[in-house]
């Protein structure tokens, strides 16, 4: 039995809370490894050499995989049903670090390409979706429904700016978070004011005063190969007002002259939205590769 301080539902709240050692950790299956190759004498010969052919098929299936998971391909063959079954469950299966690593490397993330590193200040237990979003924004998503959402917030090196980033996990099928993502890219759903996820101001934090009033930029991303929504939105740490948030890619345009675009905040929300998604999707990847 995992020990439930480690869990989505420990009682997160200071950055003395999180990022402990001993965390429970996913333990992945074993390569396999091949030898040399056979040469087939006889019926014996042969046999080997079937049973070679079935191996390379097999890893050639497993590469498949996981090719249509990293690419997005979701051409509705087996190994893309199987990814998106595997990221349904990971909510309640894999530890917080995974998801939300304690510190998160942005190279080339800021703006002119400069490197960016965030690092953990609160995790959220884990939740539904009462009171994260903006009200038209939980309308706009009511379609997929949900199942689980996971949130942490994060803090740039100088800490200057804080940056919640959110994981919906759906109750949708494939044919639903494409629709989903067609709809979004449609009506530019991910770039109107009035549809923001809300911050996770955690008490204690730098976090703290990360309240609705303090969005400044954000992101969000209907995942088709998976039933995910992945989102952040960041803020001023001072807790200043913001009266016109930009969404990250408006704000992330060269030139761009608003307070959001000007501190880079577009970036510190779309370049850490980005990194966790990768993080999500390549323990997406190692989970389909086990064994069942």
């Amino acid at each position: 039995m995992p020990d439930p301080a480690l869990s989505w539902n420990a009682p997160y709240g200071d950055a003395s809370a999180v990022g402990a050692g001993g965390r429970p950790v996913v333990s992945l299956a074993q390569p396999d490894v091949y030898g040399a190759a056979v040469r087939p004498r006889g019926f014996g010969g042969r046999v080997l050499l079937a049973a070679a052919c079935a191996v390379v098929g097999l890893g050639l299936i497993g590469g498949a995989l996981t090719g249509s998971w990293l690419t997005g391909d979701n051409s509705g063959d087996a190994g893309a049903r199987t990814a998106f079954t595997t990221a349904a469950g990971l909510w309640h299966s894999v530890p917080v670090d995974e998801l939300f690593p304690p510190t998160v490397d942005g190279d080339g993330a800021g703006p002119g390409g400069a490197d960016r590193t965030w690092t953990r200040i609160a995790v959220a237990p884990d939740a539904g979706c009462a009171g994260a979003f903006d009200p038209l924004l939980q309308k706009a998503l009511a379609p997929v429904g949900c199942q689980r959402l996971l949130r942490a917030t994060y803090t740039d090196e100088t800490q200057s700016y804080v940056t919640t980033v959110g994981l919906l996990f759906t109750k949708a099928d494939p044919t639903a978070m494409r629709a989903l993502s067609t709809r979004f890219d449609n009506e530019n759903l991910d770039q109107r004011a009035d549809l923001m996820p809300r911050p996770y101001a955690a008490k204690n934090t730098l976090a703290a005063g990360f309240t609705d009033a303090q969005r400044a930029s954000w992101t969000i991303s209907v995942l088709t190969d998976a039933p995910v929504v992945a989102y952040a939105v960041s803020g001023w740490a001072d807790g200043r007002k913001v009266d016109s948030p930009q969404p990250a890619e408006a704000a992330m345009v060269a030139g761009a002259t608003t307070a959001p675009a000007q501190a880079g905040l577009g970036h510190e929300a779309k370049g850490l939205a980005d990194r966790v998604e990768r993080a999500l999707r390549k323990t997406v990847g190692s989970a389909a590769k086990q064994p069942s």
